[in-house]
């Protein structure tokens, strides 16, 4: 039989492996659709805070290949660098942004989307 320290120890390791390995995609955050024009500030930047910045950091991590900490630097994977496209490709696509997935709630998608009908405004 183990010790009590050691099975403390393996059950709490297992409960936090567990409690990280959710994909529930019920869980993730959905946003509200906006009336109105959306801009960066009060719409999209929360949303690229909340799930993409843990990667693309003021110095990029885990191979992203840039930063989306700024306006300027958003606005340009949405021009140049088909943020739009890999926020709405499906579950399972080696490609989907977040990386990994779950896949955005699409309501969350239609707000960077309607930014950018929008003329993608700061303010």
């Amino acid at each position: 039989m183990m010790n009590p320290k050691t099975l403390f120890a393996i059950s709490s390791l297992a409960s936090i492996f567990v409690s990280c390995a959710n994909d529930d995609p019920s869980t993730l955050i959905d946003s509200t659709p906006i009336n109105g024009l959306a801009t960066y500030n009060q719409n999209v930047k929360s949303i690229i805070d909340n799930n993409c910045v843990v990667c693309h950091a003021a110095v990029p991590k885990n191979g992203a290949p840039m930063s989306l900490v700024t306006y300027e630097q958003v606005k340009n994977a949405v021009l140049n660098r088909g943020l739009l496209t890999r926020i709405s490709l499906e579950n399972g696509d080696s490609s989907l942004m977040p990386q990994g997935g779950p896949r955005l709630p699409q309501t969350t998608i239609d707000i960077v989307n309607k930014w950018n009908q929008d003329g993608l405004l700061e303010k």
